[in-house]
């Protein structure tokens, strides 16, 4: 049951002359935001939409006053209350004036981070960083990972910091003795959280944020964005290049039948030959949004997993996209040697010989980091490209992925320099 004292009430009567217009149009239609794409995992976020804003305001006070049941994201003071005192910090969160912030990480912990973050970022994941040059706060970070530390050419500055080693297995003195302000864990375990938790300064906050999984991207940014008071710098991201590319895509693919749908295999790089993508996984939804079907789409998990090759052959793809080693394409490989060889033993696998894909030429390799990470849609536009070919005729998957470098702030020309997909699309 809420509780509100007399005083209380007294403000909330007092200003709902002034209100009284937009809460009664919120009567009608505010309501938890069900429809939007997520829910950003704020508190302050009272309707459960995408955003902090006014309309939260409206909404806390709609509970106060009991037209309105209690959302978990309303008690934006996280004090198990709902009075003036969230109002307030609402109003301070769209300002950009909180001096902290309540939010859900994603290994689901409630975590207030104090603001403003005044000291070092310890970044544990290794597109992480790249989140961090796109808020402009790289200058902020005092260590990476190994990852990081060791591509020179697409971290210049940042493989000059030192390493914390793993994301999974971190160097924990280390880390305590860089005295960070804001570590930014790689993992959902919450054992390896609470190991971090251990060593930081008391005034240090640890949130897991992985920007892993495309479904969200956005949502990850934003919270980082909160907590780093860089909603503006994150605002062009979002809206100008990861939503311009994938609701683009979606908007011509959604409509597509079945029998329009080309039937696509994606293989991994890892270990053995048919190591593929079951139907939870992230790349089943890009070949969706692509506008393809995945042979393997009924199979359980959400990882990869090794089928038959008689599987394989019997479901017929249509296309085959195969991932590159990291060692054969990339920001430091201008040969493309490799990705040719590595395709042609596609092609020349004797099981795969009369399938559609092979007989088609329609295999494609592909190097795997713009896959996963902030990049994705890079990936996204070759996938439709290569099953679309008319529908995208005049989508420029290289041109995305320039302007993704821009975002960076890299001096890099794809015209010049590095190796991502083979066959290039103009022998495609």
């Amino acid at each position: 049951m809420i509780s509100i004292n007399k005083k209380e009430m007294i403000y909330v009567k007092t200003n709902i002359l002034v209100r009284i217009t937009a809460i009664l149009l919120l009567l009608c239609c505010t309501l938890p935001g069900a429809a939007s794409d997520y829910t950003l995992g704020i508190f302050g976020n009272a309707n459960e939409d995408d955003t902090v804003n006014m309309q939260d305001v409206t909404y806390t006070e709609l509970i106060i006053l009991e037209y309105r049941d209690q959302t978990e994201l309303s008690d934006a003071k996280y004090d198990g209350k709902i009075n003036m005192q969230d109002v307030t910090q609402i109003e301070l969160v769209i300002l950009g004036k909180e001096k902290e912030i309540t939010l859900i990480d994603a290994a689901d912990r409630i975590v207030t981070v104090n603001k403003p973050i005044e000291g070092g970022i310890i970044s544990f994941g290794t597109y992480t960083p790249e989140i961090l040059r796109i808020l402009g706060e790289e200058n902020k970070i005092v260590a990476v990972n190994k990852y990081v530390k060791s591509n020179e050419i697409y971290f210049p500055e940042l493989s000059k910091l030192p390493s914390i080693g793993s994301g999974y297995s971190p160097d924990l003195e280390l880390v305590a003795s860089l005295n960070p302000k804001l570590v930014l864990a790689w993992t959902t375990k919450l054992e390896r959280i609470e190991a971090l938790v251990d060593v930081v300064p008391n005034d240090c906050s640890v949130v897991s944020l992985m920007f892993y999984r495309s479904e969200d991207m956005v949502a990850e940014t934003e919270k980082l964005a909160y907590i780093l008071g860089k909603r503006d710098e994150a605002k062009y991201y979002i809206d100008d290049f990861h939503n311009e590319y994938v609701d683009l895509i979606k908007a011509r693919t959604e409509g597509l039948s079945d029998e329009e749908r080309p039937e696509i295999y994606v293989e991994s790089d890892w270990g053995d030959k048919y190591n593929t993508w079951a139907g939870g996984s992230a790349a089943n939804g890009f070949i969706e949004i692509a506008g393809g079907r995945n042979i393997l789409a009924d199979t359980p998990g959400d990882g990869s997993v090794i089928v038959d090759p008689e599987e394989v052959v019997e479901k017929n793809p249509d296309i085959i996209i195969r991932y590159a080693d990291t060692a054969d394409a990339g920001y430091e490989v201008d040969d493309p040697s490799k990705m040719k060889a590595l395709r042609e033993s596609v092609m020349s696998r004797p099981e795969l010989a009369n399938v559609k894909a092979v007989k088609n030429g329609a295999v494609y390799v592909m190097d795997k980091d713009p896959i996963y990470g902030p990049d994705y849609p890079i990936a996204i536009a070759y996938w439709a490209k290569w099953s679309h070919p008319d529908l995208f005729e005049d989508l420029d998957p290289q041109a995305i992925h320039q302007q993704y470098i821009d975002i960076q702030g890299l001096d890099y020309d794809l015209n010049e320099h590095g190796v991502f997909v083979y066959p290039p699309l103009e022998e495609s």
